[in-house]
């Protein structure tokens, strides 16, 4: 099986190719980048072949994936600076490569009958209630252009593919990128108090873990829509940034305050990022280990913890 990945430089992109390689298959990255342009840890994802393709090139995008011929495309290239998506601006950007470029890479994968994975986001939902969101129920209302753009995005594969897998997921942190852990425990280093909000609810995802299930997906016909966390429960990030100060060993104290308190950001987030996960195990997949082992392994990862 030949496995096309975009966003290489990214934090899913980097550990998608990297597993895929593990398990013996052909393996093409790409990004915007001329090279790849990612973390450098001695890793696969640093000489598995690389191709330099703009996903908001419709043209190039066919001729990059009809010379390559994958049978899968895992895209997790995407435009994720949520404020900044914000600006007035930035939109027709935000839009063009998370919506228009994503139907681009959906057009492409028909002409060349290859499958499609498709990396979406709780945002697409408007955060209301505390009920798990289900993978298939439509009441889409996202609440900033970041949500918005990605459900386009989710439309286009969905009406363009028959082929094709919608993998939503939330609050992730990997090794190749900024991420909330990283943030947090450069802050808990720095300061003896911080504020996080305690009343945005979901649970995190390990872009690692993810990458398992994404080719272990790959290796199936079992198509539609997902929901991708680790397990263990539904958290605030006023616990995520406890859970992590502890495992650190920082003794930096955490205030738990609404979002209102903390103050309102460019983008409105989502209180309910509650995702329902049981199509997994109904589909026959293994879920994502518990966050804490996750978040764990990624210190150890990262050198926080040993």
């Amino acid at each position: 099986m030949k496995i096309f990945v975009t966003g290489v430089g990214g934090q899913l992109g980097h550990d998608v190719v990297n597993e895929a390689v593990k398990r013996g298959y052909e393996v093409v990255g790409s990004d915007i980048a001329p090279t790849y342009s990612g973390i450098a840890d001695g890793s696969a994802v640093e000489t598995a072949p690389y191709v330099a393709m703009d996903i908001t090139d419709k043209d190039g995008v066919i001729k990059t994936l009809s010379e390559i011929k994958p049978d899968v495309v895992v895209h997790c290239a995407a435009w994720t600076a949520v404020d900044l998506a914000e600006d007035e601006d930035k939109k027709d950007k935000v839009y063009k490569i998370n919506a228009f470029g994503t139907e681009n890479i959906a057009n492409a994968c028909k002409i060349i009958d290859a499958k499609m994975i498709y990396i979406s986001t709780d945002y697409v939902f408007d955060g209301q209630g505390e009920t798990p969101w289900k993978p298939d129920q439509k009441n889409y209302k996202p609440l900033n252009v970041y949500g918005d753009s990605k459900l386009k995005g989710e439309i286009a594969v969905s009406s363009i593919l028959n082929k094709y897998f919608i993998v939503r997921i939330a609050w992730v942190f990997g090794l190749n990128g900024k991420n909330f852990i990283k943030t947090m425990v450069n802050v808990g280093k720095t300061h003896d108090k911080v504020r996080v909000v305690c009343d945005q609810v979901g649970t995190p995802t390990y872009t690692l873990d993810l990458s398992r299930l994404l080719i272990d997906m790959a290796e199936t016909d079992k198509y539609g829509y997902y929901h991708a966390t680790n397990e263990g429960g539904f958290i605030s990030w006023f616990d995520f940034t406890e859970e992590i100060y502890r495992q650190v060993g920082l003794k930096t104290k955490v205030e738990p305050v609404t979002t209102a308190e903390y103050g309102l950001s460019k983008a409105k987030r989502p209180f309910n990022s509650r995702l329902d996960k049981i199509k997994l195990k109904e589909n026959g997949f293994k879920p994502l280990p518990d966050w804490k082992d996750a978040v764990n392994r990624y210190l150890k990862e990262i050198g926080e913890i040993e």
